[in-house]
């Protein structure tokens, strides 16, 4: 198992209403939390129905949300990630300097990067490694910067497919 890419980093989803305890049923909507776990190492993953979602308050230490609609289990999702969820997660994550957010702010920034919505400005070394000068495509904002944890190539694409797990809604 990778350093960074482990099972406690986000739990994935269960397809579970966690108000109601009802099935998601396929092709309706629901929403996704992303909850800060009490010993901050990671999040947890929680599904509601939209009903759930709408009549109850929002959950302690709600890190972030996002509405989906629930893939059928029986047919492979294509990866569609909402543009708006990852730059509001990377923006989320900037400052924590704990080894699973860092790496987890690095895979988002690698996919801002492919998806154009970041454009690499320079790099630079500090004693703790190399770090990444971005900026928002179209904007004039000062550059942001993003530590390369020295992820591995396979560790990469393991943490890349447990975004898009999380993220998508895949159960």
């Amino acid at each position: 198992m990778s350093r960074f890419g482990n099972a406690q980093s986000v739990s994935r989803p269960t397809g579970i209403c966690s108000i109601s305890g009802d099935t998601l049923t396929p092709g309706t909507k629901a929403v996704a939390a992303l909850i800060e776990r009490q010993d901050d190492e990671g999040f947890d993953r929680f599904d509601y129905s939209e009903a759930s979602w709408e009549a109850a308050s929002p959950p302690e230490r709600l890190f972030s949300h996002w509405r989906y609609m629930v893939p059928d289990a029986e047919e492979k999702q294509g990866i569609i990630i909402d543009d708006e969820v990852l730059l509001d997660l990377f923006e989320r994550l900037d400052g924590d300097e704990r080894p699973q957010r860092v790496a987890f702010r690095y895979i988002l920034a690698l996919v801002l990067l492919r998806k154009r919505k970041l454009q690499l400005v320079s790099r630079a070394q500090d004693d703790d490694g190399e770090l990444w000068n971005l900026k928002f495509r179209g904007t004039d904002c000062d550059p942001v910067t993003v530590r390369n944890p020295g992820i591995e190539e396979d560790e990469i694409q393991d943490l890349s497919d447990q975004l898009g797990e999380i993220l998508q809604g895949d159960f």
